[in-house]
C-alpha cells in the first residue's frame, strides 16, 4: 500500500498568512513557520528564525517545549548541502525552504505568506501583525533577483523530486511557484495521493549553466555568515547567474 504525500507548509508573515488562523493543519506532514508566524496557528510543528532574531518575539517556553527549534546550527549545512546562502538568496523564505528539502525530504513543499509584495499604500500592513521590516528588500548581494532565487529553489526541489507551490491569492509574487489553493492541495493529500503531478517546464540547459557557473565561481561561506566577506564576491557574476536561473524558467505561465 503507497503512503500518502509528504507535505510540508512553510508560513511566513505576510498580511494573506492570516487564512491559516484557525485552520485545522493535521492533514500537513509538517508545518515550518517562519519568524513571527507562530503566532497564526498552534498546528505548527517547526520554528525556524535566523541569528538576529530577538529573543522577545520567540513563543513563551511552554510552547517552546512541545516544538521543534531551528536556528543556524541546523539550517546552515542544509542551504549548505544545497550550494549556499550565496547562491540560495540570504533571506529566511528560502532558507526555510531549502532546510525543509533537506531535512524534512517532502513530496511537496507549499509557500504561504511569503511573497515578498510590500503594500505602498500608506497605513497599509506588511504583514499579519502590522509594520514590519521588508527583510528580502533589503540592499543584498544575494537577494539581486527575488524572481531568480525562486527559480532555483524551484529547480533543485524538481531534482530532488519534490515539487515547490504557491497557496497565495494576492495577485503578484516574488516567488515563480506555480500556484494552487490550499483546498485543492489538501484534497488530493485527503485522496492519500502518493505522488503530486506538476507539469514544470523548466529548462534544463539553461539550468546546468547556471549550476556549471556557480561551481566555477565556489561562492561558499562555510559559516552562512556570507555578509562577512562580500568582497570576495562579484555582484555581475552573480546576476549573470540569476539571468540563468530566470531563463529556464521563460516557459512557465
Amino acid at each position: 500500500m503507497s503512503s500518502s504525500l509528504n507535505v510540508v507548509l512553510i508560513v511566513g508573515s505576510a498580511p494573506d498568512a492570516l487564512m491559516i488562523k484557525d485552520r485545522d493543519l493535521s492533514l500537513f506532514s509538517n508545518c515550518v513557520v517562519i519568524n513571527n508566524a507562530w503566532q497564526l496557528t498552534k498546528d505548527w510543528d517547526y520554528l525556524i528564525y535566523p541569528e538576529d532574531f530577538p529573543d522577545k518575539h520567540l513563543p513563551p517556553d511552554t510552547v517552546l517545549a512541545k516544538k521543534k527549534i531551528i536556528t543556524a546550527r541546523e539550517y546552515v549545512p542544509e542551504q549548505n548541502f544545497f550550494g549556499g546562502f550565496v547562491y540560495g538568496g540570504g533571506t529566511m523564505a528560502f532558507t526555510a525552504g531549502y532546510w525543509a528539502l533537506g531535512a524534512l525530504k517532502p513530496d511537496v513543499i507549499a509557500y504561504l505568506g511569503c511573497d515578498m509584495i510590500y503594500p505602498l499604500e500608506k497605513g497599509s500592513p506588511s504583514h499579519f501583525y502590522g509594520n514590519g521590516q521588508a527583510d528580502p528588500l533589503r540592499s543584498d548581494i544575494t537577494l539581486q533577483s527575488l524572481e531568480a532565487k525562486s527559480v532555483r529553489l524551484m529547480a533543485l526541489a524538481q531534482i530532488h523530486n519534490c515539487s515547490i507551490v504557491n497557496l497565495s491569492k494576492l495577485p503578484e509574487s516574488k516567488l515563480l511557484f506555480p500556484r494552487t489553493s490550499i483546498t485543492k492541495l489538501l484534497k488530493k493529500i485527503e485522496l492519500k495521493k502518493s505522488s503530486y503531478s506538476q507539469d514544470l517546464k523548466l529548462d534544463s540547459k539553461s539550468i546546468k549553466r547556471a549550476l556549471d557557473l556557480e561551481a566555477e565561481l565556489a561562492y561558499m561561506v562555510p559559516s552562512g555568515r556570507y555578509w562577512e566577506s562580500l568582497g570576495e564576491f562579484d555582484r555581475f557574476k552573480l546576476s549573470e547567474i540569476d539571468s540563468l536561473w530566470l531563463k529556464s524558467a521563460s516557459q512557465l505561465n
